[in-house]
């Protein structure tokens, strides 16, 4: 699979309020892992940052046998490629306006869902329980934001799909 075009994004200046207004607007669903990331205090209201984001395969960054989650952000990181803020996922899924059907409508299965795209941040906890992170992924044309959860030995597949940002200049 070729990496997507890189995303221009602008991450930052808007109210949970106002995010999930804008999520719910466009149709977008959420899962009970999506909205306890939401309520978390990384979505109080700050000023917005400019970003690019890019898509990278877990393959891509070297990692052919696939990889933990701590091995595949160690290698992107290698290759010049930076974790998002953690608030990045909502402003990415309402900036991502097609993303192609996932080959099924699975939502939950223990594993990595297949067509997926996992917002690369640091997690907001170090507790298992609590969600890791985010991902977009599109079931039955449906769009969807969904928080996931994860241990440090959870083995992501060379097929894997996360988004990076790319380091600003300065």
């Amino acid at each position: 699979m070729e990496p997507a075009d890189p995303i221009l994004l602008c991450v930052g200046g808007s109210t949970r309020t106002q995010l999930r207004a804008a999520l719910q607007s466009r149709g977008v669903l959420l899962n009970a892992y999506a909205e306890t990331l939401l309520d978390h205090a990384a979505f109080e209201l700050r000023d917005p940052v400019e970003l690019t984001v890019v898509d990278r395969g877990v393959g891509e960054l070297g990692l052919d046998d696939g990889g933990t989650l701590p091995a595949v952000y160690a290698a992107a990181q290698e290759q010049g490629l930076a974790l998002c803020p953690p608030d990045t996922g909502p402003y990415l899924r309402l900036a991502m306006r097609s993303q192609a059907n996932a080959p099924d409508s699975v939502l939950s299965a223990g594993r990595s869902p297949t067509g997926s795209l996992k917002v690369a941040a640091a997690p907001l906890s170090d507790d298992v329980e609590f969600p890791k992170g985010f991902y977009l992924r599109v079931v039955d044309g449906v769009q969807w934001l969904r928080g996931y959860r994860c241990d440090d030995e959870y083995r992501y597949t060379a097929d894997d799909r996360f988004a990076f940002a790319l380091p600003t200049s300065r």
